[in-house]
């Protein structure tokens, strides 16, 4: 399977085979770090991050990844200490940055900007977020992290819950899940429920069901996997106010949950997810967030073709 140059836009350019084959190859490469500690698959190589909308788990996950690599990193997180701010275009900034670099990471606002960046550029460009449109790299952690806790992903009961019109990583997570034996539960307020067109896909290939209701639903579920309800993506503040602490996980809502149901969130979390809820069993966002460090380094080894 060749993938160096390949570009990762977007979850629905992977086949079940091409996630099953990643999510093989981070396996393989956080066991590599337990035993020898930082890799150098990617000496000499360098990653631009270019993150035109505020990051703080993505950004230093894929740092980190570079370096287990060997790698180098250079880069902004924020557009406004660049050239952006004196109008320059995206494609311009794309093509400036892949003469410094081997590897174009890049967040941004704008829905289909990554996919831009990527026809403009010559080197690989991995999409970390763009607008309320896709997320694939956490997706990817996601699934690992799933298939690390429960050995498989296949006949589990899984629920989506909160912002699931804006979130960018559930859309993303709904596409891949689909790929597999699951029951899928999308628990949210009338006004943030999935859009419409990912429904009718999704209708076609797994069992789905739609709810409000998420203490009648958590004792059907293996994994609940919470996002926060996204102020900065509502295009009126009415509608957000609306909709604002519609739910929040905490030990109450939890009591007749099955003792192995395990709780995930892309974080950050406002107050979705009760504190209490972090010294239970339950809890695996903190696990999903170092599974961002080895499935980063597989994505960025593959597409420099180190690996």
């Amino acid at each position: 399977m060749n993938w160096k140059g390949r570009d990762v836009i977007s979850i629905r350019d992977f086949s079940k085979s091409d996630i099953e084959f990643v999510l093989k190859v981070a396996e393989r490469l956080e066991e590599e770090l337990k035993e020898k500690g930082p890799l150098e698959y990617a000496r000499g190589k360098i990653l631009a991050t270019l993150f035109f909308e505020p990051s703080t788990r993505t950004r230093l996950s894929f740092e980190s990844a570079m370096h287990r690599l060997g790698g180098s990193v250079i880069g902004f997180s924020s557009a406004s200490s660049t050239s952006v701010k004196k109008g320059e275009s995206l494609a311009d900034t794309i093509k400036t940055v892949e003469q410094y670099s081997d590897v174009i990471i890049i967040r941004h606002p704008m829905e289909g900007a990554a996919r831009l960046a990527a026809e403009v550029a010559e080197i690989p460009v991995i999409n970390a977020g763009d607008g309320s449109n896709q997320h694939p790299t956490q997706t990817l952690l996601d699934l690992y992290t799933i298939k690390h806790a429960f050995g498989r992903i296949d006949g589990l009961t899984i629920g989506l819950l909160g912002d699931l019109k804006y979130g960018r990583t559930v859309h993303s997570l709904a596409e891949a899940l689909a790929f597999y034996d699951v029951e899928l539960y999308l628990i949210s307020p009338e006004l943030l429920r999935m859009p419409r067109h990912i429904i009718e896909e999704l209708r076609e290939k797994i069992t789905i069901h739609e709810t409000t209701d998420l203490e009648g639903t958590i004792p059907k579920l293996d994994v609940l996997y919470v996002t926060r309800i996204q102020r900065e993506r509502f295009p009126d503040e009415e509608e957000y106010l609306r909709v604002k602490g519609s739910y929040q996980v905490n030990l109450e809502v939890l009591k007749n949950a099955k003792e192995s149901l395990r709780i995930m969130h892309p974080l950050p979390r406002v107050d979705e997810i009760h504190p209490e809820v972090d010294r239970t069993e339950h809890a695996l966002y903190f696990r999903q967030v170092f599974s961002g460090v080895p499935v980063r380094m597989a994505l960025l080894g593959l597409t420099l073709g180190v690996l």
